[in-house]
């Protein structure tokens, strides 16, 4: 599966940050994409750069059985990265139920339709994240340790991390889990998050504001490297010990949200702007972070942009977008 000329794959969550960034890639390489799409926002990454025009699109939602079933039967998916869901802790906060029938609901809709096409589905990808593990005593987070989220964004990721592994257990489907820290760069239009809330602020000539006490820690990933972990795994689905598995994705270097908004501030050359500490943050965990040696291991996945490029490159995709909408 290393070659992806003429595979036909399903992106849910394509217009999202990693979905538009992982269908120009896919597109580049041959595959003919069929890209989920819940909302149309011509600002997303994937419909401003024309990308979309070369895809196939479903209109729908997850959480809709038929929508699915249209998706991969009548298109003929072979593969599917499934990157669709509530991705924001604040909104799942708010909105609970919503944000469970979006992340539960349509992964178990999801990996149905794919066991019911197991014929033709030979690699099912699931995005989800670090939070899955909710808080544990000691760091990093490796693989052995079972999801325990607990606030309700935490827990959506848990189950979907149970239900996918189940599938692969029970039905055989060829499912396996990627789990990844703070993933950045640009397209990232959710700007309650960090690095685009902290890059908008500070090219209007405004201070950052840090939600928490400025402390949390965290790893940050570019999407880039989400792009190729995510690649690594489809491409190696059949390699024994990746089928059912969980894969943490990280560059391993932790950074606290204040170090992580200083070392912004210096890439804008703005270091006179002093972060605002709200100190405001609800079921956040406070320190997350991966080990990533069984990635590099069993897939030799390595990480390849490092936090200071990364960040210069958001930082100047930022730039011409926020400028463009001037």
């Amino acid at each position: 599966m290393t070659d992806w000329k003429g595979r036909i794959v399903l992106v849910t969550g394509a217009t999202g940050l990693v979905g538009s960034w992982l269908s120009r890639r896919l597109l580049a390489e041959g595959a003919q994409v069929v890209a989920l799409v819940r909302d149309w926002n011509p600002q997303r990454e994937l419909i401003r750069s024309g990308d979309v025009a070369r895809c196939s699109v479903v209109s729908g939602r997850l959480e809709d059985v038929a929508t699915l079933e249209r998706a991969i039967a009548a298109f003929g998916v072979d593969t599917v990265f499934h990157l669709g869901a509530q991705a924001i802790v604040g909104t799942a906060l708010r909105s609970p139920l919503a944000t469970l029938e979006t992340n539960l609901l349509g992964t178990a809709n999801l990996l149905e339709v794919c066991r019911r096409h197991q014929d033709q589905v030979k690699c099912v990808v699931v995005a989800s994240s670090d939070k899955a593990y909710g808080t544990a005593e000691v760091l990093p987070y490796t693989e052995a340790m079972p999801p325990m989220g607990r606030a309700p964004y935490d827990v959506s990721k848990s189950c979907t991390d149970l239900l996918a592994q189940s599938y692969a257990a029970t039905y055989s489907l060829p499912v396996t889990v990627a789990r990844c820290g703070n993933i950045y760069g640009g397209g990232d239009l959710n700007w309650s998050r960090i690095v685009p809330g902290t890059i908008r602020l500070v090219l209007g000539g405004q201070a950052p504001q840090i939600r928490s006490d400025g402390t949390f820690t965290r790893d940050y990933i570019h999407v880039d490297d989400v792009v190729d972990a995510y690649l690594a795994l489809a491409n190696r689905i059949e390699q024994e010990g990746v089928r059912g598995e969980a894969f943490n994705f990280s560059p391993e270097e932790r950074l606290s949200v204040l170090g992580l908004t200083s070392q912004i501030l210096e890439i804008m050359h703005r270091k006179d702007l002093q972060p605002v500490i709200l100190n405001s943050a609800q079921a956040e965990i406070k320190d997350q972070y991966l080990d990533s040696s069984k990635a590099r291991r069993v897939l030799g996945w390595q990480p390849k942009v490092l936090l200071q490029e990364g960040l210069e490159r958001t930082v100047a995709w930022y730039r011409n977008y926020l400028g463009a909408q001037a």
